[in-house]
């Protein structure tokens, strides 16, 4: 599998998006509906200067045409990471699938899945690479 590079700015807003995740999950543990958890993620993310697009809708290019609204991302930090939220029992492969094709779509690097229905926040998140991101040079 190809190495991909992740830019410094990016893995900043990362370990900023895991701190505050931890901080939600804290405060609120495990229980609530994913649109709880998106909305508070989204205060913490922006108390410390982040700017987040909560529920962005985007279009996509299919064989020539526009797609409009084609798929809505729960978060996006300064255009640059993408954040999947989930309450759910446990992770499966179609949503790591669901997250790796939204960064395809977004030509992004990174993104982070995140299920707030754990008993510890850690165990929660992981981080997905793009393998087919490639860097402009």
């Amino acid at each position: 599998m190809k190495q991909v590079e992740v830019p410094v700015e990016i893995e900043r807003l990362a370990a900023a998006a895991v701190n505050a995740a931890l901080a939600v999950h804290r405060t609120l543990g495990p229980g609530l509906l994913e649109d709880a958890y998106r909305q508070c993620l989204a205060l913490e993310l922006n108390q410390v200067g982040i700017k987040t697009e909560s529920e962005k809708t985007l279009s996509l290019k299919y064989r020539g045409h526009s797609i409009a609204n084609a798929y809505r991302v729960d978060l996006l930090l300064e255009g640059k990471l993408l954040i999947e939220l989930k309450a759910v029992e446990s992770i499966h492969p179609v949503h790591q699938a669901q997250l790796i094709t939204y960064l395809k779509l977004l030509h992004l690097p990174l993104g982070l899945l995140v299920n707030f229905n754990v008993p510890l926040t850690k165990n929660g998140i992981t981080r997905i690479l793009n393998h087919d991101f490639q860097t402009e040079t």
